[in-house]
């Protein structure tokens, strides 16, 4: 029952309203997007880093054999 802790659906709705309060309903669809892609770039650049590292370590060990 508890799907999002100690906060209920009365404690939601006060939040929603807050944040529809605060940034208008207008700019909600905005703020979406950006955070979206926010974190698409975001897991794009960890895959990007771990590929490097991975290729790193893969010619490592054939330039130290020679």
């Amino acid at each position: 029952m508890f799907l999002f802790g100690p906060v209920g659906p009365t404690e939601l709705v006060l939040i929603v309203l807050i944040v529809v309060i605060i940034f208008g309903a207008r700019r909600l669809p905005e703020l979406g997007k950006s955070l979206g892609e926010g974190i698409k770039n975001f897991r794009k650049s960890i895959t990007s880093k771990e590929k490097e590292s991975e290729t790193k370590d893969e010619s490592e060990p054939s330039s130290k054999e020679q």
